[in-house]
């Protein structure tokens, strides 16, 4: 996946991307770019398919891909050299989001702290349950009152 390429979406809602982030996907190495890839296009299909959302910026916030919505709360990945077997999304350390995340889906996923999901390259993400925790990131300043974010 050389080239960044954007799903099809089956409703307009605004992306407005940030010309870095293409450069940032393209020079992940080879091994770990499908998988970043496959990240961002869960962030969208679920921005996609989330009613409530109609603008999402793309973005670099310390330098890693960044996702924000007027009602949510920032939402990043990377893939770091120093942890090469694995990546993250990473959520916002003083949000509910994380530890919401681990009371709803216990040990499916393995958390960092109350900042991240971290995912090993050599297992496959469990996309619908990533796409509830990325809804309720992109949401949370609609859901952030409710028991376990409306989860």
């Amino acid at each position: 996946m050389h080239a960044m390429t954007t799903p099809l979406l089956k409703k307009f809602f605004s992306l407005d991307t940030s010309p870095e982030v293409k450069s940032v996907f393209e020079n992940y190495p080879d091994f770990v770019r499908e998988r970043m890839g496959n990240l961002r296009r869960l962030v969208l299909e679920t921005a996609d398919e989330t009613e409530e959302i109609t603008d999402l910026e793309e973005t670099l916030k310390w330098g890693e891909p960044s996702y924000l919505t007027k009602k949510g709360s920032t939402l990043r990945m990377d893939w770091k050299e120093k942890r090469p077997g694995q990546y993250a999304m990473y959520f916002k350390c003083t949000s509910r989001l994380v530890p919401a995340f681990k009371t709803v889906f216990g040990d499916l996923f393995t958390f960092e702290g109350d900042r991240a999901i971290v995912f090993q390259l050599d297992e496959e993400v469990p996309e619908v349950e990533v796409k509830r925790c990325i809804k309720a990131a992109l949401r949370y300043h609609e859901v952030k009152h409710l028991p376990l974010l409306g989860m």
